[in-house]
């Protein structure tokens, strides 16, 4: 999956992610860390799961299989319509079209959150890529890894998040709890109020999952951090001999060629997963 070849599609796809995630998001109950906005993977792509709207209810998928957008409610009203190369405005358009029309009327605010010089759903006409191989290529290593995630996750008997799909980074992942509170987040997130930050890393954590990358990082990696990350963890030995610290982002990256082309690769993730967890909380000194 290298970033380059569908860099422009991921870009597109990111803004339609928020789009969605944002519907969710508005018709949630709030819920603890942010975990009321964000997306699941499904055996075809990524869903909302279903959004509370008065007494009913409703559902958005993307599926990556067929490239539709599929919006179902609970009164058996159902539309869908192509994933397809165009602007971000045309999707959003669309979707307000369609559930207006299913009288489920959704206002969200159409700034993309954590994005730099970040463009209104409603007025971007720059994205408008869309290469269905690689949405497909994207959704398929997001399936895997939601597979060993959760079996990662099944080992831990503290509070931990589900396993699930943040439309902000956007990555998918999954986060152990110490239980104790966490120093003050200094916020700085752009687009994205200092008081969401501060509430997602109230209490200590060990979060880890999958991101496609950016001009920061340009290939798609697993990662690993801790906050506050504790004194000695960026110096930590972890597995496998390939994984290494990124100091301009203060977490462990274990790129994803390595697990790929590994003669076992949910052995050499969960190795990962595990070593920079146990690095995590021992030196953090967790109960």
């Amino acid at each position: 999956m290298p970033l380059a070849a569908w860099c422009d599609t991921l870009a597109t796809l990111h803004m339609w992610l928020q789009v969605v995630g944002k519907v969710r998001l508005v018709r949630s109950p709030w819920t603890n860390h942010s975990w009321h906005v964000t997306l699941y993977v499904t055996p075809r792509g990524l869903t909302t799961s279903p959004i509370p709207h008065g007494e009913r209810s409703f559902q958005i998928d993307f599926d990556f299989v067929s490239h539709e957008l599929v919006l179902q409610a609970s009164d058996g009203q159902l539309a869908r319509w192509p994933l397809r190369a165009e602007p971000v405005a045309s999707f959003y358009g669309r979707l307000m079209e369609e559930l207006d029309r299913m009288d489920l009327h959704v206002e969200i605010r159409c700034l993309p959150c954590e994005v730099e010089e970040a463009l209104p759903f409603d007025r971007d006409v720059v994205h408008c890529a869309y290469d269905a191989e690689y949405a497909n290529r994207f959704w398929r290593v997001l399936l895997q890894s939601d597979r060993v995630f959760k079996q990662f996750r099944a080992g831990f008997k503290g509070k931990c998040s589900p396993v699930h799909f943040f439309w902000g980074a956007p990555d998918l992942a999954v986060t152990r709890f110490s239980g104790r509170p966490a120093p003050r987040h200094p916020g700085g997130v752009p687009g994205l109020a200092d008081w969401v930050a501060q509430e997602a890393y109230s209490h200590e954590v060990s979060s880890c999952g999958f991101w496609a990358g950016d001009a920061r990082l340009p290939y798609p990696a697993f990662y690993s951090y801790a906050y506050p990350s504790p004194p000695g963890f960026a110096q930590a030995q972890v597995q496998p001999a390939e994984a290494f610290f990124h100091a301009g982002l203060g977490e462990f990256l274990l790129p994803y060629d390595v697990v790929r082309q590994a003669a076992d690769p949910d052995a050499t993730l969960l190795a990962f997963l595990q070593s920079t967890f146990d690095a995590a909380a021992g030196l953090g000194r967790w109960p």
